[in-house]
């Protein structure tokens, strides 16, 4: 208490230093030794409160490159990157760290950037284009002409800016220290005034006594540490109780883009074939060539075809160039996979995959077999299931504004934002950028940064509260942050608000419940009614009440958390499988719809028939199951039947739509091929399934699927 004193610091222990030198002075032992009791027990459960762990960004470090490969007349040399001069020309290996800023010299470069901008594909930089330092090669070697030296690179100022932000980040003021500023002058001016009417220093002390703010000193620690092991059991490591106070208030969030919003990992948005080809033969052929391929594009090919059950062939002769894709033989054919051919014939139906490539913010793998275009992939990084039900209740928790930050395009950032409702977002932000507007939104009000990559680790420290996806994050981001999510759910940071508000709520309710009880007991003692003794014993009693109270932050909140049983969380699980092994049914919906658009011939008939037993043999047997199985399960969890009507409403509608399918091939049969009037109707129908069935998947994803961890 003295070293506070000096420091100008007069916190909430000052009443209870006075109380126990009062009972000294007046020989009251037994009261001073409950008050020496008292203090241990709230300096120990504070100190459990706050553990926080340092910021020092280890990761930052370790990933900076040491050394540098510098090419020179007399070959290549290994230099410390400390000794790179602007000019030189260096010599960057595959998976190596590019170590300073610099320009692309001679043949092309394939680098992973996603530790600047956590985009998750990998680009292709040409001669004369920049590169920066920090971004890891991922393709073959090239040179690179340094543009600036180490301190003056991009990944150096990174570290700096992580440091820097840090630093500034102000400290929590405890809830404790908040309400002692006015119960400390109080207690203190009841005490004299009893000391001045009465004459009695006993009175005074007795006074002191009942005022020793053990409300305070117990139970803000106490809930806060209730709070913390409730987080800890949801996979939210939150590393000190000033970080859970301080999320209790927050009201914006930010959050970065990849891997936050987004599951941080190409996956197949849709599979195109070429006419007379099919999309899962397209995709087998595609993925059986791709099943060595180190690329982050190939592996989701790969991943894809495995999960629809399709059986891979083995590629012989394969050959793979840095940044464009895969040659070799697959089942006797030459084919490719990954970037079209200048020199290859563009026919109309590709004209129409980029066009959906640009607008869908899709990458595009084109299959070539035997020198002839076959199929088209499109890959895009999907949302979180979870994370539109995650946004809805951090807004019915009473965070107000929800913001974007990215080193993304713009295009695919716009769009997350209008599917998740966000209030705004700011795109191709390097990190200086997302620094700087976290430091705008902190003007604001209590804001919290989310984010997994390196390059957010210095916003992370700007922030009033930085939260790291640590699963599969960066280990610089976790260092940088106070709350760590050490499961790969970006659904738990609503429940970490709901427990900190909770928690947060409890404990003002114990310290001023406490505190009231205490006022009541000082005007007693005040009055000579309660002696030092009896008044340090009935502080006790107080204290035991409010450490009661402060215990309920441990139990879990009912109205938090949905509750799950075990065989609904089954079910949910086997009908999300099913929903990846029907992908390529949709597929085929789509598909005979294009055969449509260009055709009324036998190839669309044919096509067209084999879309209805797709959809009779799996699908609609998957749709019966949902409806008879799953909803009725979860039907007590989501607060009755109702809850589930709008999906079942969906489960009819492509119902209907299959059976006007069924009717038009029925149609055709009986007059030896579609006719013209029902071209129209069908491929209407054909389109119209294809909407309504990846809704209803998406929706059941959002609002079902993502109950279940």
């Amino acid at each position: 208490m003295l070293a506070a004193l000096r420091h100008g610091h007069a916190g909430v222990d000052l009443i209870a230093v006075l109380a126990l030198a009062g009972t000294l002075a007046v020989h009251e032992y037994l009261a001073g030794a409950l008050i020496a009791l008292m203090l241990a027990t709230g300096r120990t459960l504070e100190a459990a409160a706050r553990r926080r762990a340092s910021h020092d960004l280890r990761a930052l470090l370790e990933h900076a490159p040491r050394s540098a490969r510098r090419r020179t007349g007399a070959g290549v040399t290994t230099v410390p990157v400390a000794e790179v001069a602007v000019g030189d020309l260096l010599v960057v290996g595959p998976g190596e760290v590019v170590p300073v800023d610099g320009r692309v010299e001679g043949a092309a470069a394939v680098l992973d950037e996603s530790v600047l901008t956590g985009e998750a594909l990998q680009v292709e930089r040409a001669r004369d284009e920049p590169v920066r330092s920090g971004v890891v090669n991922a393709g073959g070697a090239f040179e690179l002409r340094a543009t600036a030296t180490e301190q003056d690179s991009t990944y150096a100022g990174i570290v700096r800016l992580a440091r820097q932000a840090g630093a500034e980040s102000a400290p929590v003021v405890r809830l404790a220290d908040r309400y002692a500023a006015w119960f400390l002058p109080l207690s203190l001016a009841v005490a004299g005034l009893a000391w001045l009417i009465s004459g009695s220093a006993v009175r005074a002390v007795a006074v002191l006594v009942v005022a020793t703010p053990c409300p305070l000193l117990l139970a803000a620690p106490v809930a806060i540490v209730s709070g913390l092991s409730r987080a800890s059991r949801l996979g939210v490591v939150i590393r000190d109780g000033g970080a859970l106070e301080n999320l209790g208030r927050a009201r914006t969030l930010l959050l970065d883009k990849t891997g936050t919003l987004t599951r941080g990992r190409p996956r197949v948005l849709d599979v195109i074939a070429a006419p007379g080809a099919k999309p899962t033969e397209v995709l087998r052929l595609a993925a059986s060539l791709d099943q060595y391929s180190p690329h982050v594009l190939a592996q989701a090919l790969v991943d894809t075809a495995r999960e629809r059950g399709l059986a891979l062939s083995v590629p012989t002769d394969v050959g793979e160039e840095p940044g464009r894709g895969a040659t070799g033989n697959v089942d006797g054919h030459r084919a490719a996979v990954g970037l079209r051919s200048a020199a290859t014939a563009r026919p109309d139906w590709a004209k129409a995959v980029d066009t959906r490539a640009l607008l869908d913010g899709a990458a595009v793998a084109w299959l070539t077999v035997d020198g002839h275009l076959t199929g088209a992939v499109l890959l895009r990084d999907p949302l979180r299931h979870d994370a539109p039900r995650t946004l809805r209740h951090l807004r019915a928790a009473g965070i107000d504004r929800l913001l974007m930050l990215t080193g993304d395009r713009a295009a695919p950032a716009h769009e997350v934002a209008a599917v998740l409702g966000l209030d705004d977002v700011r795109a191709e932000l390097g990190p200086a950028d997302k620094v700087a507007a976290v430091r705008a939104e902190r003007e604001r009000a209590v804001s919290v940064m989310v984010g997994d990559g390196v390059n957010d680790a210095p916003a992370l420290a700007a922030a009033d509260i930085g939260v790291a996806m640590g699963a599969r994050g960066s280990t610089a981001s976790s260092e940088a942050a106070d709350i760590v999510l050490t499961t790969d759910r970006v659904d738990r940071l609503a429940d970490a608000v709901a427990i900190a508000q909770r928690a947060r709520r409890i404990a003002v309710q114990s310290a001023l419940g406490g505190m009231l009880m205490s006022l009541a007991a000082m005007a007693a003692a005040a009055f000579g009614l309660l002696p030092p003794a009896a008044g340090a014993l009935l502080q006790e009693g107080i204290d035991v009440a409010v450490i009661l109270n402060a215990l309920r932050a441990l139990r879990t909140d009912q109205a938090a958390r949905l509750p799950l049983t075990p065989a609904a969380e089954a079910l949910i699980h086997r009908f999300a499988a099913e929903h990846d092994d029907l992908q390529d049914v949709l597929d085929a919906v789509r598909d005979a719809a294009d055969r449509l658009s260009d055709s009324s011939g036998p190839t669309a008939l044919a096509a067209v028939e084999e879309t209805h037993r797709l959809l009779t043999e799996r699908l609609l047997p998957h749709e019966y199951a949902e409806e008879h199985e799953l909803y009725p399960a979860l039907a007590p969890t989501l607060g009755g039947p109702e809850a589930t009507a709008t999906m079942s409403r969906a489960h009819t509608e492509i119902e209907r739509l299959s059976r006007r399918i069924a009717t038009h091939l029925q149609l055709a049969h009986a007059g030896g091929g579609l006719s013209p009037e029902q071209l129209d109707d069908l491929r209407s129908c054909l389109y119209g399934l294809n909407t309504v069935l990846r809704l209803h998947f998406t929706q059941e994803e959002e609002n079902y699927f993502s109950l279940a961890p």
